[in-house]
Parts: C-alpha cells; sequence; structure tokens
C-alpha cells in the first residue's frame, strides 16, 4: 500500500467505526484504581517493555506485569494482537491492559488501525489503555480504548499508583479519623 492509500483507509474506517459507536464515552471502562497485574501488550524485545516494568515497579514494587509477546508490526500482526487481547480476556490474566508500541511510520503503526485489533479493544471485558507510537500518534486502538496513553511510560503512570501518595493519603485520613 502507498502512504496515501493508507491514510485514506485510516480516514475511512474512523468514520465508519464512530458510526458505529466503537468511539463512544459511555462505553469505555474505568482504569482500576489498585490494578495488581498489569497486562503488557507489547513486542518482548526493545524498550517499551523496559519502560513500563520500570515505572511499574517505580511505582509500586508489589505490582505484577505479565507480558504478553505479540508482533507490533508487520504481516499478521494485527490478527496476534487481537488474538493477545482475547486470550488475555478469556484467562482474565490481568486486571488492566496496556497495548504499546514505540514510535513509527504509518506503515509501522498500521495493524493498530485494523479493524479486527478495533474490535478486540472494544469487546474486551478487560480495561485497556492504549500507548501506540508518540504522542503525535493517533490510531484507531487509541480511539476504541478506555484510555489513551501518550507514551508506554505514561500508560505505567495511569495504570499504577503511586504506592507513596496511596500510603500518604491513608495515614492523613487515618490521622483525620483518630481527631
Amino acid at each position: 500500500y502507498k502512504r496515501q492509500d493508507l491514510y485514506t483507509r485510516y480516514q475511512e474506517l474512523k468514520k465508519r467505526l464512530e458510526q458505529q459507536g466503537l468511539f463512544e464515552e459511555e462505553h469505555k471502562m474505568k482504569i482500576p484504581m489498585m490494578p495488581r497485574v498489569i497486562g503488557v501488550l507489547t513486542s518482548q524485545t526493545g524498550s517499551v517493555i523496559r519502560d513500563i516494568i520500570n515505572v511499574s515497579t517505580r511505582r509500586n514494587p508489589n505490582v505484577y506485569i505479565r507480558l504478553l509477546p505479540v508482533p507490533v508490526q508487520g504481516e499478521g500482526a494485527a490478527e496476534k494482537i487481537a488474538a493477545g487481547i482475547e486470550f488475555m480476556n478469556e484467562k482474565k490474566l490481568a486486571d488492566v491492559i496496556i497495548l504499546a508500541r514505540g514510535g513509527g511510520s504509518l506503515e509501522d503503526l498500521w495493524p493498530f488501525n485494523e479493524e479486527i485489533v478495533a474490535k478486540a479493544i472494544y469487546n474486551s471485558e478487560l480495561p485497556i489503555i492504549s500507548a501506540v507510537g508518540h504522542e503525535t500518534d493517533f490510531t484507531i486502538a487509541d480511539f476504541v480504548a478506555d484510555l489513551r496513553a501518550p507514551t508506554p511510560s505514561a500508560a505505567a503512570e495511569l495504570a499504577v499508583p503511586n504506592i507513596a501518595d496511596v500510603e500518604l493519603k491513608l495515614n492523613t485520613y487515618q490521622n483525620r479519623f483518630r481527631q
């Protein structure tokens, strides 16, 4: 596909899915406040998974990260991403899913603009945070997901509460209660 054809296909799919109600705000789920297990769908190599692990465990060392490696570009990637989302749901493998990949060209990010991925995200019973590409990249996955993060690190911050903040809040409540 030429770049222009991809862009046209992107616009057409975006319009069609929007009309079908896949981007509707009322369909979006809340991200759990204290998730124990973060499911991550991304490539097993590369900085994305390392960033997510670093940020998550720094914020809460007790959080468990379950990586389901999927190809994030190329032929057949969209089907494998969709299957990964379905598998995580079927087996209830996480409290929240982060769907992530680093930046890239429109061609590289294309699997996240496929209808099969959009439908898998929409049908997911587990909340999904989409962190695909750079801040300026918007994929169809971003529009369907329950929450969009500008970067994979930001997705980890949105998914994992800072345990120090939680403890501080609890102490404040305890003191108030005592008074």
